[in-house]
């Protein structure tokens, strides 16, 4: 059980418009309902999926019924001139930027949507707290930006580059806050769901690979410990989780399966596809260059950063998202490539020499 320090979240939400982006979504939507239970001023929830959203939305009405105050707004995160509308009509105190395209195969796919939502989202929202003086800002990233393999992680890791850059030089004191965490067990488009609906179908149940292995943590306990590390932190720090040791996804199945009353192999066929594009066997929670400090919370810790140059972190962020419209899918990753020296590229499509990209 993850013990809070309710007294800190407390003060650090009393009273406080907070905006909540991806509040639709697995962690946002946690993240609302776990500040439902502290005695905020008004949430601003923002997404730009509205089924999602409306069904947030009559959550929140049915158990609260008028009693607490909160405002549902379909908008785009990357949309510059919206998100400036809600931030000047608002003027949040605390954000929490859970907005993000996470599926690794997608993004892959996918890069300019990546770099306009993941990075561009980030840095107008960033921008905008620091221009409208709020208190805290906390990101939700991922472990898939340490030494990333894929597009998604790799544009998390640009995210995460730029809100610290930007606590180092802002002069408004906006308090910038990652936290950092693996995969969360039953959140949308997660192998447990998937491998419940396979095995409901009758199987077979696809793993890409018999070796992979991820860190799980439940929602509840990742967004407490967001909540926790969020008011923990004094500005510029990167909290990682303690997830425990990592699963095999193919014992996953197993149990899965034996779960439900069947047998794998024979009831249920457990069939490996293959790594997809910018995936890993095993995901890291720190990267090569960092170590770990201990927090007084057990399950937080704080990652040891090596500095980057803010200036050099802003001229990449730029070049990607003036890029966008204008450059091929392996020159946006190349540019991907030289704001993030780490990411080593595991789809075959962007391991072309750079020569050859630019030629």
């Amino acid at each position: 059980m993850i013990k809070l320090n309710t007294k800190r979240i407390q003060e650090g939400l009393e009273g406080k418009t907070v905006l909540v982006t991806g509040a639709a979504g697995s962690i946002g939507s946690e993240i609302v309902r776990q500040m439902m239970t502290f005695r905020t001023g008004s949430l601003i929830l923002v997404d730009q999926a509205e089924s999602g959203l409306y069904d947030l939305q009559m959550e929140m009405k049915s158990k609260y019924n008028g009693s607490r105050r909160f405002e549902v707004i379909v908008a785009d995160v990357a949309n510059k001139r919206r998100m400036g509308e809600i931030f000047s009509k608002f003027r949040p105190e605390v954000v929490f930027n859970a907005a993000a395209y996470k599926h690794v195969p997608l993004m892959e796919d996918n890069p300019g949507e990546a770099i306009s939502v993941n990075i561009g989202g980030t840095k107008i929202l960033a921008d905008l707290a620091v221009k409208y003086h709020c208190k805290k800002f906390v990101m939700i990233s991922t472990d898939k930006a340490v030494n990333p393999t894929s597009v998604m992680g790799a544009s998390k890791r640009i995210c995460e580059q730029y809100i610290q850059g930007l606590q180092n030089t802002n002069a408004n004191g906006t308090s910038f806050i990652t936290t950092r965490f693996g995969n969360v067990l039953g959140s949308n488009g997660s192998v447990v769901p998937l491998f419940y609906r396979q095995i409901e179908s009758g199987g077979p149940i696809t793993l890409t690979h018999r070796d992979m292995k991820r860190y799980f943590m439940t929602i509840p306990e990742a967004c407490q410990l967001v909540l926790e590390a969020g008011f923990m932190g004094q500005g510029g720090e990167i909290f990682i989780f303690d997830m425990g040791k990592p699963v095999h996804i193919y014992d996953l199945a197993v149990k899965m399966i034996t779960l439900a009353g069947l047998e794998p192999g024979k009831d249920i066929e457990i069939i490996e596809t293959g790594l997809r594009p910018g995936e890993k066997l095993f995901e890291e929670i720190l990267a090569s260059k960092e170590h770990n400090l201990p927090t007084h919370h057990p399950k937080i810790l704080i990652a040891n950063m090596r500095n980057n140059d803010p200036e050099e972190i802003n001229r990449h962020v730029e070049g990607l998202l003036s890029a966008v419209l204008k450059e091929s899918d392996n020159q946006l990753v190349e540019r991907i490539r030289k704001a993030v020296p780490e990411f080593d590229p595991q789809n075959p499509r962007y391991r072309i020499p750079v020569e050859l990209i630019f030629s």
